[in-house]
């Protein structure tokens, strides 16, 4: 019996080549005084900004066939985009649509909804609450006479879709136009990925395919790819919270000089080489096939703390100006402890873990 072959945690020259393309854009297009501007609007997302990672780009078909329009990569160049959106706390919905709602196409073979993502002329949402783990329970609308009806919440980047995947009571995935639904903000911590409340009250819905594999492989994917935005968040949380105290002076000298500050940052280096290391596996696993389950569980039970632990680290580091809304940082640890519960929690993910490997608790 052959090995299994080692992951390759690094970036291959294609994917830094994407790295650097994303990178640039976001820097133009993406400041964080920008950010906190949308933030506050009544329509967050950053529709020109998708536009161009979407279409101009063709990013949001990364994940789909050739044949259909879309890329034909894998989830390591997805990983490899989402960690820059991280970087950026980017207001767009690329993790809800071009990585969860495409997976569940792809399980559904919906060729033509598939197509019209790779084109970048349709966003797709899932309509299964943020929070919800893979496997867990995933709550359905009633299907009555052809139709839909029923209430959703918690559904993120509800309030941009074209079109919601909704499963039903009777095993279903359904694709309904969000023209036929009511979507209604609801309260987030998180402002820059809204969540909404889909109610539908005789809505029409296409079948599309069976909910419990679609669902469950679109999550898996989502939690997977998650690990990286967390990486990307924690990562310039890491580099702004440097930069910030080699520059800060007290008492006529560089503040990040201070030995106890250079111990935090150094065991906070550790923890982001750590949840790098954990993210790109899963991306990898995602790829090929290997230990999904397993490079999943792991990279989720670490992310959400080391990114949380980075925003927390980063806003107490930059004293005073950490904790005023002008500062983006804020936007950051909301993002963080809002992708702590995204997908499962790390307990969750934790337990799911100890079932794969066999260590349940007695």
């Amino acid at each position: 019996m052959s090995a299994q072959p080692e992951p390759a945690l690094l970036l291959s020259e294609e994917e830094e080549a994407l790295r650097a393309a994303v990178r640039d854009l976001l820097t133009d297009h993406c400041d964080p005084a920008g950010v906190l501007t949308r933030s506050e609007s009544a329509d967050p997302h950053d529709v020109p900004l998708w536009k161009s990672l979407a279409h101009a780009m063709g990013l949001a078909g990364l994940l789909i066939p050739e044949a259909l329009g879309g890329q034909g990569a894998t989830h390591r160049e997805v990983a490899v985009v989402l960690q820059e959106l991280g970087r950026a706390v980017a207001p767009v919905p690329y993790l809800t649509s071009a990585v969860v709602a495409t997976e569940a196409l792809l399980a559904c073979g919906a060729e033509d909804l598939l197509a019209e993502l790779a084109a970048a002329t349709t966003v797709a949402v899932l309509a299964v609450g943020l929070h919800v783990a893979p496997g867990g329970a995933v709550p359905g609308v009633r299907r009555e006479n052809g139709a839909l009806h029923g209430e959703l919440t918690g559904v993120a980047d509800a309030t941009v879709a074209d079109v919601l995947l909704v499963p039903a009571d009777d095993g279903g995935l359904y694709a309904v136009r969000a023209a036929d639904a009511t979507v209604t903000r609801q309260t987030s911590l998180d402002l820059t990925r809204p969540v909404a409340r889909v109610s539908l009250d005789g809505a029409p819905g296409r079948r599309l395919g069976d909910t419990e594999p679609a669902v469950r492989r679109a999550l898996r994917a989502g939690a997977g790819l998650l690990a990286s935005e967390q990486l990307g968040l924690a990562d310039w949380l890491l580099t702004e919270t440097v930069r910030y105290l080699a520059e800060r002076k007290q008492f006529n000298r560089p503040v990040g000089g201070f030995q106890a500050l250079k111990h935090r940052l150094a065991r906070l280096w550790l923890e982001v080489a750590g949840l790098r290391a954990a993210a790109r596996n899963a991306a990898d696993a995602l790829a090929t096939g290997a230990d999904t389950d397993v490079a999943v569980a792991v990279a989720q039970a670490h992310a959400a703390r080391v990114a949380v632990h980075a925003a927390e680290e980063a806003l107490q580091l930059h004293g005073g100006i950490g904790m005023t809304w002008e500062h983006p940082v804020h936007l950051y640890l909301k993002r963080a402890k809002a992708d702590s519960i995204a997908y499962g929690t790390a307990g969750a993910h934790r337990e799911a873990l100890a079932e794969l490997v066999d260590l349940r608790a007695p």
